[in-house]
């Protein structure tokens, strides 16, 4: 018998535990002015439906309704972390609704526009790049920021035709121009795309052998802002530069879509570098053709300074 009489005290003792805290609850929920606000909005909500859909109250009651109880987002103290409850009140009703939080539509909207800048093969730095964080005090590098400016505040609901070729001496951060160009576009929600002219090649090589190669270049076509960086810094073939760059470029060209550039060569002189091909070939009209679409698709910007790799 004692083993019983041991249960039956120890199941006394919690239920009056349990009843002190529910009576303890009762009493938070119907003495907060929340709770005493919403049951003098809705007649139909008097005590007995509080005391009904208690847990409810409760609930929404201990949550951070705006973020003022969260640290940060990834601190959120709340049961759904990035929700915020809300109450919709039916008669004797009571509806408790999460919806997101400001700093959870935040950073799903960072997210958004972290996604609308795809890249191959581009560091970290270039993807989070900004005009803010550009060095703004050397003044070789004035020309280049001020168009670069000008061409972001001027953007409207339609893209400029043109883009930017911007060319200079190695290591001046001419690819950073491409980052902040990229970010500021994706601030106005237009999606771009960077590419890295060597790596590019080798992609559109590996196409032929998983045939994917046309669905990658008629993504290349038709994203809204193209960004090819360090052109003429890859290894040239005929088949590249007349089936896949002429092809894209004209094709933008056609459809008025802006493209941007970096190259450590004027428009001249990446003419002479397209003009001879890997096996020594010289096609002096073919490589025309391809700087006569540059000029065509941008405006060039000259960008000096120090070289920030040494």
């Amino acid at each position: 018998m004692e083993p019983i009489q041991q249960s039956l005290k120890k199941w006394m003792k919690e239920n009056k535990q349990f009843q002190q805290r529910y009576n303890h609850m009762k009493a938070e929920v119907l003495d907060s002015a929340e709770v005493q606000r919403l049951m003098q909005e809705n007649e139909g909500l008097d005590e007995k439906a509080v005391e009904k859909h208690l847990i409810k109250l409760y609930e929404y009651r201990t949550q951070s309704k705006n973020c003022e109880k969260c640290p940060s987002r990834e601190a959120c103290i709340n049961i759904l972390p990035g929700y915020v409850p809300s109450l919709e009140v039916e008669g004797t009703d009571v509806k408790l609704i999460y919806d997101k939080c400001r700093r959870q539509r935040s950073q799903e909207q960072q997210s958004y526009q972290k996604s609308l800048v795809s890249s191959l093969h581009m560091p970290r730095e270039i993807l989070e790049a900004s005009l803010e964080r550009m060095d703004l005090e050397d003044p070789d590098r004035g020309g280049a920021v001020a168009k670069t400016v000008q061409y972001i505040e001027t953007l409207r609901d339609e893209l400029p035709a043109k883009g930017l070729y911007f060319h200079g001496p190695f290591g001046v951060g001419k690819t950073y121009f491409l980052g902040a160009v990229a970010n500021a576009l994706s601030d106005k929600q237009i999606p771009s795309m960077i590419i890295y002219m060597p790596e590019f090649v080798r992609e559109m090589k590996s196409s032929i052998k998983d045939d994917s190669l046309n669905d990658k270049i008629t993504a290349f076509k038709e994203t809204p802002v193209l960004m090819l960086d360090d052109i003429g810094a890859e290894s040239q073939s005929a088949w590249f530069r007349d089936e896949i760059l002429g092809s894209i470029l004209h094709y933008r060209m056609m459809e008025r879509l802006p493209v941007f550039f970096t190259s450590n060569y004027t428009l001249n002189e990446l003419e002479k570098v397209l003009m001879t091909s890997s096996r020594g070939d010289v096609e002096q009209v073919k490589a025309k053709r391809i700087t006569e679409r540059i000029k065509q698709l941008s405006e060039t910007v000259y960008v000096g300074g120090q070289n920030r790799r040494s």
